[in-house]
């Protein structure tokens, strides 16, 4: 009779492992518990602001966009506010400290843990946090007069979809640049067209042609007409349109954040 091997199996590693994304999640958590409340403050002093300034100054002027009420046209067009601000900024400088000065990618890839799963770890944070905070415009609407429905209950989804799209192409980015000063041009050149182009603070048929051309294939100007459409009630086929854009931005992000990490970390 042959002998068999008494030994364990050696467990074979998959390309995906998910132990290495909680692993991150739990030192986010972490360090989470330490400044929630001033993003917890900020997350909803600023959507305050932006109802005061925009839905009772110009709203006072306006009246209605689309038919809704203009406060609560901004309060759901806002929403991106949020998610911009807590996935791409967020990425952009926290990906950019922790490789460059706090060298923590390089203890991290020390562990059995690969730059694929590092950049989906942190992306997905960002995401989470995005859907939640995301949130936060269309609870500060509601108290100004914006009316509950179901479809809000969409709203982190959609939140952290968007999200995840703009963490990684902040994660990205904080690869590409030499060094953290050469954010300016990527705020002011690209972030911050798609913010004002995305349909926040008025309809994008009031651009000329070729300006509202340029916005529907803005990511942005995808995740406020989906919050829009959940929050009032007008789902429809149409936003599978939306859902596939941001999916497909996501997509080319984490190729692209993937691949730009790797060259920075590894090769």
């Amino acid at each position: 009779m042959s002998a068999s091997s008494s030994g364990p199996q050696e467990a074979t590693l998959r390309w995906f492992e998910w132990a290495p994304v909680r692993g991150v999640w739990r030192r986010e958590m972490a360090l989470y518990r330490r400044y929630w409340p001033s993003t917890s403050f900020a997350s909803l002093v600023e959507p305050t602001i932006y109802l005061l300034a925009f839905g009772f100054g110009f709203g006072s002027v306006i009246g209605a966009a689309y038919g809704y009420n203009y406060r609560d046209f901004v309060a759901t067009g806002v929403v991106a506010t949020s998610v911009l601000f807590i996935s791409a900024f967020g990425s952009m400088f926290g990906t950019f400290i922790r490789r460059t000065f706090q060298h923590t990618y390089d203890a991290v890839l020390a562990a059995p843990v690969d730059v694929h799963e590092l950049v989906t770890a942190e992306a997905s944070w960002l995401a989470v946090k995005a859907g939640v905070y995301g949130c936060a415009p269309v609870i500060v609407g509601m108290a100004f007069g914006l009316s509950p429905s179901p479809g809000m209950l969409l709203v982190p989804f959609v939140a952290f979809l968007a999200g995840l799209a703009f963490a990684l192409f902040g994660i990205w980015v904080s690869a590409i640049v030499p060094s953290i000063n050469t954010f300016d041009y990527v705020i002011s050149g690209v972030l911050a067209p798609m913010f004002l182009v995305a349909g926040t603070f008025f309809p994008v048929d009031q651009l000329p042609s070729f300006a509202a051309a340029a916005a529907r294939v803005n990511p942005l100007y995808h995740c406020v007409e989906l919050v829009r459409d959940a929050v009032f009630s007008d789902l429809g086929l149409h936003d599978l349109v939306h859902v596939g854009v941001l999916l497909l931005f996501a997509a080319l992000m984490w190729s692209l954040a993937v691949w730009k990490m790797t060259a920075r970390l590894i090769d």
